[in-house]
């Protein structure tokens, strides 16, 4: 590569890691805000103000979440892309002799990144929708559809730290 196109990919790469950046602390930041903040403080609203909750805040919030997770998703495999460790870091380093342990490393994170944005998008935000009303259900279902959502939400706030460790520790390699 010439001198203005290793500045040009060093530009991009680093754009893409401060989006990759950006987008993950939406999507984690917003996991986190339903699972400390949200789900326990729900109880404490009086019963006439809880239509409001779920009629204009949890909408809103579960788009960003949402889009959160999958901007994450895609700008975290273009940068693996780019900086040319995709294969090693989707194989966990075992097909890479250098860097075996940063390549399994990041691979555990975004193994369990790909596994959380999944949760998000076919299972959380298919049994929100039920909740929220915008798929029409019987009240069973839709208490059913808040637990599964609920449960799979708490399932992606626990992957959340080793998958933050995953995605960070490869700078102490």
């Amino acid at each position: 590569m010439e001198w203005a196109e290793l500045v040009t990919h060093a530009w991009w790469t680093f754009a893409f890691r401060w989006l990759h950046v950006i987008f993950g602390i939406m999507w984690i930041g917003h996991l986190w805000y339903f699972n400390f903040t949200q789900t326990p403080t729900m109880p404490k609203i009086p019963q006439e103000l809880r239509p409001g909750v779920a009629r204009y805040i949890l909408p809103e919030a579960l788009w960003w979440f949402r889009w959160g997770a999958m901007m994450t998703i895609i700008s975290g495999l273009i940068l693996a892309w780019m900086e040319g460790k995709l294969v090693g870091v989707i194989t966990l380093g075992l097909n890479a002799t250098p860097h075996v342990a940063s390549y399994a490393s990041l691979g555990i994170g975004m193994w369990l990144g790909a596994i959380m944005w999944a949760n998000v998008w076919f299972i959380i935000w298919p049994n929100q929708k039920k909740n929220m009303g915008l798929v029409q259900v019987t009240p069973e279902e839709r208490t059913r559809a808040a637990r599964i959502a609920g449960l799979a939400s708490r399932v992606n706030t626990m992957l959340s730290i080793p998958m933050l460790y995953g995605m960070t520790s490869v700078h102490f390699y």
